[in-house]
C-alpha cells in the first residue's frame, strides 16, 4: 500500500512539474494594451496591461492569446501586442507609436544616431539625397513627417479604420 501511495504522489508530482514546464509565458510589447474579454477589439475590457507584464498563455491559436496575469486576471490578447522575450528596457509616456515615448523604445541605438533621426535626416542620408538631386520640397515633407507626433487616439482610431491588426476581421471564421 506505501509502494502504491508513493507512486500516485511521484506521479502526481511529475504531472505538476511537467504543467509548469509547459507554461508558456509571453510578455506585453506594446503600449496601450487591453486585456479583452473575448478574442475580440470590441469585446468588454478587463485590464489594461503595461509594456512588460509578463503572463501566462492559457490557450493559443490564431491571432489572439488568452493569457492570465500575475494578478490572477484571465483574457485575451492580439498576438502582435506580445513577445516571446522580455522587453530590453521599459518603454513609457504617453507619446504613442511617434511621439515622445520613441526615445525610450526598445530599439538599442546610439544616442546621438536617435537624437539625430528625430531632428531629421543623418548626414549621411542628407549627403545621399543631395547626391540624387532630391529637392527641397522633398526634403521639408519628409522634416515634416519625421516631426508628426501621433497620439493613441489617432493609432486606434487609423488602426480601425484601416482593419490592421487587432482590427482586421478575423478569415474563414478564426481567431
Amino acid at each position: 500500500m506505501k509502494t502504491t501511495q508513493r507512486i500516485v504522489l511521484l506521479l502526481a508530482l511529475l504531472l505538476m512539474t511537467t504543467a509548469a514546464m509547459a507554461e508558456e509565458k509571453r510578455w506585453v510589447s506594446s503600449e496601450g494594451t487591453t486585456l479583452k474579454s473575448e478574442a475580440s477589439a470590441t469585446s468588454e475590457n478587463v485590464a489594461d496591461v503595461v509594456v512588460g507584464t509578463e503572463v501566462t498563455v492559457v490557450e493559443s491559436g490564431g491571432r489572439w492569446v488568452k493569457v492570465r496575469t500575475a494578478a490572477g486576471k484571465e483574457g485575451w490578447l492580439y498576438a502582435g501586442r506580445i513577445s516571446e522575450t522580455p522587453p530590453a528596457g521599459e518603454v513609457s509616456g504617453d507619446g504613442g507609436l511617434f511621439g515622445e515615448s520613441m526615445q525610450k523604445s526598445q530599439i538599442n541605438t546610439a544616442k546621438a544616431d536617435s537624437a539625430r533621426s528625430i531632428r531629421g535626416l543623418s548626414p549621411e542620408t542628407t549627403q545621399y539625397a543631395k547626391d540624387r538631386g532630391t529637392s527641397e520640397l522633398v526634403k521639408k515633407s519628409l522634416d515634416t513627417v519625421l516631426l508628426r507626433k501621433v497620439s493613441p487616439k489617432e493609432l486606434k482610431a487609423f488602426l480601425q479604420e484601416g482593419k490592421i491588426g487587432e482590427y482586421a476581421q478575423a478569415q474563414g471564421g478564426k481567431k
